[in-house]
């Protein structure tokens, strides 16, 4: 549980959690409940302190911090409460049947193991549910795997506090110390380290698709490739039907222009793309948007080279599309719109490039065909918005199925930044947007990212348990 800057370091920090697994794949529903219980009452019982030192390094705000802090301490409750309901400790038994096969068979077992050590790389964005105590640590620790996190640049200070409450809960509780490691000041190259360490059994990622895929590629090119669960990034398209825009299109405008500007536009969740049907209420609406953004001033983004980034991203879509700057910088970056034709859209890849931060491209198509034509051509992506298509239509049934082939989670009401954290949740998506889309990185189920099946038959009772 030390500083790890090095390979050496880096091993030492794999090797405990090495040593640990064995220990903690075999330990009770009650006692991963009692860590994970312990952890969420540390965080919540120096939330003031970890608050200003996150507000320091990512300047995203107290009242955000704040409730980012309520989500991690909830959803380490949450995968408490589910382990107690039997989540890792699934089992299907089909008893023995007599005679010959196809219909004869031994007694078979299906139960569900850890996978081992997971290294998980902290996200820029969240600096509380997505880092050191955040979702892919929890989920984890409650699958029964020890868990080497990879610290953020972004909030370092921030990850060394968090990590050093968790570590008194866990001495505290007399568990093994390589429950949960820390890797601070990692270089590119000592996070390649990691991934390809023999120790190492799963990885779970969030952020750029550049890193993203670098290090997925890693964990493929191993002796012994293992998972590489990688949330990768979204431009989340929201179609904005005439039905929803003539019943209410100021209100809507007033709630998308908060979500685009949420957090400075840095989630992974922000909606990117707007696609509407060209027609009165759609210009309407555009011009409803525009200044529904104009007062907003967004704070500065998490760091230089974010801001750098999106400044390129923005400026990329920019040649190819009509721009719209609406408000003034403030601290962090104007909120901008641009605006593009379906057939331009998608004709140009550049044009569909994330840009993490505060924008969006409108998109205006001709039909519906051509709607579900510019889904298409985005692919993979985590989310899909519906305005309008709340009524049982041939025209609807097609585009909600064409919204489900690219995207993981699809939105008929409200906007897509906020994701819940419970059982029926789904944040993953097919690729780019994540490298696992048959799983999720939020809700309970992403546990199961770190269970084995493994097959019995005709196993001894205390083999089965």
């Amino acid at each position: 549980m030390t500083q790890v800057t090095t390979h050496a370091s880096v091993d030492t920090a794999v090797n405990q959690a090495a040593e640990a697994a064995p220990y903690w794949a075999e330990s009770s529903v009650s006692t991963r409940a009692a860590l994970l219980r312990g952890l969420a009452e540390a965080l919540e019982a120096h939330k003031a302190d970890l608050v200003a030192i996150a507000d320091e390094e990512s300047h995203l705000g107290s009242a955000r911090l704040t409730g980012e802090i309520a989500r991690s301490a909830f959803q380490l409750r949450g995968f408490a409460e589910h382990l107690e309901a039997g989540a890792a400790h699934k089992r299907v038994v089909d008893e023995a049947i007599a005679g010959a096969p196809p219909a004869g068979r031994p007694q078979l077992t299906r139960v569900l193991r850890p996978v081992g050590p997971v290294a998980m790389f902290s996200a820029s964005n969240f600096p509380f549910a997505f880092s050191v105590l955040g979702g892919d640590t929890a989920s984890a620790l409650a699958a029964g795997c020890p868990v080497v996190v990879k610290a953020h640049s972004g909030h370092p200070r921030l990850s060394k506090a968090v990590f050093d409450l968790a570590r008194q809960v866990v001495l505290a509780q007399q568990l093994p110390e390589g429950l949960l490691t820390l890797i601070e000041g990692a270089s590119r190259g000592s996070g390649g380290y990691l991934v390809q360490h023999p120790e190492i059994k799963a990885v779970a990622f969030t952020g750029s698709y550049q890193g993203g895929t670098a290090l997925w590629r890693l964990a493929n090119e191993r002796p012994v490739p293992i998972p590489f669960f990688g949330e990768l990034g979204s431009i989340n398209p929201l179609v904005a039907l005439p039905e929803a825009l003539e019943a209410d299109s100021q209100n809507l405008a007033n709630t998308l222009a908060g979500s685009i500007t949420m957090g400075c536009g840095q989630f992974c969740t922000s909606p990117g793309v707007i696609v509407v049907l060209k027609g009165g209420s759609t210009e309407q609406f555009i011009s409803q948007l525009g200044d529904a953004l104009k007062p907003i001033q967004t704070h500065a983004m998490l760091t230089p080279s974010m801001r750098e980034g999106f400044e390129h991203a923005s400026s990329v879509v920019a040649e190819h599309a009509k721009t719209q700057l609406v408000g003034t910088a403030g601290p962090g970056p104007a909120p901008r719109l641009y605006r593009t034709d379906a057939i331009a859209f998608i004709a140009s890849s550049q044009l569909r490039e994330e840009m993490f931060g505060p924008a969006a491209v409108i998109v205006e198509a001709s039909s519906l065909t051509e709607v579900e034509q510019v889904l298409g051509a985005i692919g993979g992506t985590l989310t899909t918005t519906l305005w309008g298509a709340s009524d049982d239509t041939p025209a609807n049934r097609s585009l909600v199925r064409a919204a489900e082939r690219v995207s993981g989670r699809v939105l008929f009401k409200g906007v897509p930044t906020g994701v819940a954290v419970c059982a029926a949740q789904n944040h993953g998506g097919p690729w780019p947007s994540s490298t696992a889309p048959q799983t999720t990185s939020v809700g309970y189920a992403s546990l199961e990212r770190f269970l084995r099946p493994v097959a019995l038959q005709d196993a001894p009772a205390w083999a089965q348990a």
